[in-house]
């Protein structure tokens, strides 16, 4: 805070400067200030100085001698009858006829600024110099347009910054000018605690729409402040509504709560508090009140005052927020409908869920383990099965989405590639064909996905695979783990006809085969290279004989942190 307080403190002394180096410019190049400000600016650009440093520069104009000027008795008359502070000014043009300052010509008495500065310090000098803040202020503008149109001017109240050898004199002011003759005459005065008080009332009742309203139930005179006219709808003009003729103004609704706050005033003798509708001009207004009684020395109500305050964003806020959290419920609710949905569609696509098979010459453990986020929830699958051919089918595969879309997707590429792999087609021919059964049966919608498919050959032990989209396996062989490369082609269901190449990979007794989704590698914040090398690293470490432990380890090793599904298949060659 007392950074924040210096900071300002300067700039406010960064501003004084500049304000009386603009008054002094402009008296002594005969001009505006807002031309002033102009040329003191490209002073700044042309020097490469900052604004301050070149407005520290500017000399006080050679003022001439003052010389007190013949004044009528007329405006010396005049001035006196003030009881503020009062000056009478007369016009200084430039070469084209234009007002750019004024000549004080007189002052009363009263007369001082809020700089100090009195009568004899004030008469005969120009109003720039003499009063430097009229500039920044913009009064000097309000007293050109006030003289050349002859319409008065109020400030009521004006915060007042003064500026005199680069010191700041802020006060509250009210300030009045009216062209008299050939002049202008201007008082000023500066406001006490207690108008000061007033003003800031008036000005918090303007912020927070506020409105007070006294009824004198005997006399029937009515006292309002500017609130309650706006709350009503009512023109100044106006005359305020009697307590009788408030509830014509409110909307039938809410007459029942306006009839119980008139019986607690006048029947009970006691302040309530009640909210209601009135119909304004420009629609239903809101109003909270708080109303009381006055009671004379015998309790019986002499007067109704009222504060009320104008509620209508507040309760449009809230109505707002109240269909923002119903839309939000319904949504939710949908959501977990759809998690539901999703979880009883998974189960009934792969039931198995963990656990070991045992296939010719394979021991295969299998893991899938969702988001935990329903929002999250994918579309990961595997496939392990023996063909009639005696080869085993081994697949695994990431449906690309969350929730019941994804579901619904991985159900496709699952049953189908189930289907077509009793064709004993080679893996890059299968995977041609589910491109091509996604792709069609998804027209006008955005579904893809990527896979590895692949056919273990017992007799020789060779594993002949292709990838759509999906990185490729980890080989575990003597302890040491290798990313087996091979050509990576397109994802399904991305484009038309694809023709997918294979990879043959050799194996031996012993080996562990690890494959994948991507929920094992990518993480928030890593890249997807760095991950499949942790995941090499990894299966250096989770070395053994059952799948399933291994699995583990590699779960136990990586498998925090991740927001996606995770889908892991240990093919152990026995």
């Amino acid at each position: 805070m007392r950074e924040q307080l210096a900071r300002l403190r300067r700039h406010l002394r960064n501003g004084a400067v500049i304000d009386e180096a603009t008054a002094r410019l402009a008296t002594g190049l005969n001009i505006r200030p807002a031309e002033a400000a102009e040329r003191l600016a490209r002073m700044a650009k042309q020097s490469g100085l900052s604004l301050v440093d070149v407005a520290l520069g500017v000399e006080h104009p050679p003022e001439p001698e003052v010389v007190a000027a013949e004044v009528p008795g007329w405006v010396r008359g005049m001035l006196e009858a003030v009881h503020a502070s009062a000056i009478y000014i007369t016009p200084v043009c430039d070469e084209a006829g234009r007002v750019v300052d004024f000549r004080i010509v007189a002052a009363n008495r009263h007369a001082t600024t809020p700089a100090g500065l009195t009568e004899d310090q004030l008469t005969g000098r120009r109003l720039l110099t003499a009063s430097p803040g009229v500039a920044s202020s913009g009064l000097l503008d309000d007293y050109i347009r006030a003289y050349e149109s002859g319409e008065p001017v109020q400030r009521v109240p004006l915060e007042f910054v003064e500026v005199v050898e680069r010191r700041v004199w802020p006060a509250t002011l009210s300030v009045r000018a009216a062209r008299v003759d050939e002049g202008l005459l201007v008082t000023w005065r500066t406001l006490d605690a207690e108008e000061l008080l007033v003003t800031g009332w008036e000005r918090a009742q303007r912020l927070a729409e506020l409105g007070w309203g006294e009824w004198n139930l005997a006399t029937e005179n009515v006292l309002w402040t500017s609130g309650l006219y706006e709350m009503f709808g009512r023109n100044r003009d106006d005359p305020p509504l009697t307590l009788e003729d408030v509830s014509s103004m409110v909307v039938p609704e809410d007459l029942p709560l306006v009839d119980d706050m008139m019986r607690s005033l006048l029947e009970y003798r006691e302040a309530v508090e009640t909210s209601f509708r009135v119909q304004h001009r420009y629609g239903v207004r809101h109003l909270s009140v708080f109303s009381e009684p006055i009671l004379d020395g015998d309790g019986v109500p002499v007067k109704v005052r009222w504060l009320a305050q104008d509620v209508t964003r507040t309760r449009r806020r809230e109505r707002a927020l109240a269909v923002a959290h119903e839309q939000a419920t319904r949504q939710r609710r949908r959501a977990e409908e759809e998690h539901d949905l999703t979880v009883r569609l998974q189960d009934t696509i792969m039931p198995l869920r963990r656990g070991l098979v045992h296939t010719p010459g394979l021991a295969v453990g299998v893991r899938y383990l969702p988001a935990e986020e329903l929002a999250r929830l994918g579309g990961d699958w595997f496939k392990s099965r023996v063909l009639p051919d005696g080869r085993t089918l081994l697949a695994i595969g990431d449906a690309m989405g969350h929730g019941l879309t994804a579901a619904s997707l991985m159900l496709q590429m699952r049953s189908g590639l189930a289907g077509l792999a009793y064709t004993a087609a080679p893996a890059g021919q299968l995977a041609t064909w589910l491109n091509d059964l996604i792709l069609h049966s998804n027209e006008g919608v955005t579904a893809t996905g990527t896979a590895i498919i692949g056919h273990f050959d017992p007799s020789d032990h060779t594993f002949s695979w292709t990838s759509a989209g999906h990185p490729g396996p980890i080989l575990v062989r003597n302890g040491r783990a290798r990313l087996v490369e091979a050509a990576t082609g397109t994802m399904l269901g991305a484009f038309g006809p694809v023709e997918y190449s294979m990879c043959v990979t050799p194996l031996e007794p012993g080996d562990l085969l690890v494959l994948y989704t991507d929920g094992m590698v990518e993480r928030r914040g890593r890249d997807l290279d760095a991950g499949m090398e942790a995941l090499v690293q990894a299966a250096h470490f989770c070395v053994g004989d059952d799948p399933e432990e291994v699995i583990d380890c590699l779960l136990g090793r990586l498998g925090g942190g991740s927001d996606d599904d995770i889908c892991l298949m240990a093919v152990r060659v026995l």
